[in-house]
Formats: C-alpha cells, sequence, structure tokens
C-alpha cells in the first residue's frame, strides 16, 4: 500500500484535527483491511461514560477511508472521494480501547479501478466493525463512498 500509518495520522493531526485530538489512530492497512484505533477518555465521553457516538464514526470512517485514499494515490489518477451516505447499529458501551476494522479493501479497489474504466461515478457500501479489549462488537458502521475519476 502506498500509504503508512505515520502519513495517515499526521494528516490527521494538520487535516482532522478533532480526530487526531480525540486520540482516533490508523494501527495498520494492507491491501485488504485497515485498522483504527481509540481509546476512551474525558476528551471523547459521552455524559454516559462512554466513547461519544461520533468519536467512535470518525474512527470507524478513518478505517475505510484510509482504504480508499491508499487505493487513489495507487492509481495515479485524480479521484474524487465523497461519504454519500452512513449507517451506524450500537450494540453496548464503548469503553477502554475500542479497534475498528474495515476488510473491504479490495472492493473499493474495483470501484476506483471502474471509475477509471467508464469515467463514471461509483459507490461502494464499506463496513466498519468496532471491538472493545473483550472481544465484544461495541459498534457497526457502513459507509457509502462514491468515487469519481476526474479528467
Amino acid at each position: 500500500m502506498p500509504l503508512k500509518p505515520k502519513q495517515i495520522n499526521t494528516f490527521l493531526f494538520f487535516k482532522l484535527p478533532a480526530a487526531y485530538f480525540c486520540g482516533v489512530r490508523l494501527k495498520s492497512i494492507d491491501d485488504i483491511i485497515c485498522c483504527t484505533s481509540v481509546r476512551h477518555r474525558w476528551i471523547n465521553q459521552n455524559p454516559f461514560k462512554s466513547l461519544f457516538w461520533a468519536v467512535q464514526g470518525m474512527a470507524a470512517e478513518l478505517s475505510t477511508g484510509a482504504l480508499v485514499m491508499s487505493y487513489i494515490k495507487e492509481s495515479n489518477h485524480g479521484i474524487s472521494m465523497l461519504v454519500a451516505n452512513s449507517k451506524a447499529t450500537f450494540n453496548k458501551k464503548a469503553r477502554g480501547r475500542i479497534i475498528f476494522t474495515c476488510r473491504d479493501g479490495l472492493l473499493i479497489k474495483e470501484s476506483i479501478n471502474r471509475s477509471i474504466e467508464t469515467d463514471e461515478a461509483q459507490t461502494r457500501w464499506m463496513k466498519s466493525e468496532g471491538v472493545d479489549e473483550q472481544g465484544d462488537t461495541v459498534s457497526v458502521f457502513e459507509f457509502e463512498w462514491t468515487v469519481k475519476f476526474k479528467k
């Protein structure tokens, strides 16, 4: 993959400081899987002493978006990316360190390649699952990414 966790975490600091200061970090990325992490702390908690849903959303979105960004960079083409839609399900309070994992790298690569070939926008739903330190799923986010080749 052309992008590495350190590059994306630096990007967060300068372009998405809210995510950075809430503790969202990219931990690993390869062709298929991207993992992000965030720890429940005072700055990112809700009134119920668990991780605020929006912080979970930032970590989940990063696990999908980093794959999109990496494949766009790898393509060496101008491609726009945009979240068109999102869904979330919450299963239990998010406490401690939560790891969000997206396993849809090859699906977005296919959509990017199709956009380049057809010169048409492509959409793809990507899923990110948040798991706590006990191995329980705390939340599942889905993001509909739109990618479009720019001439």
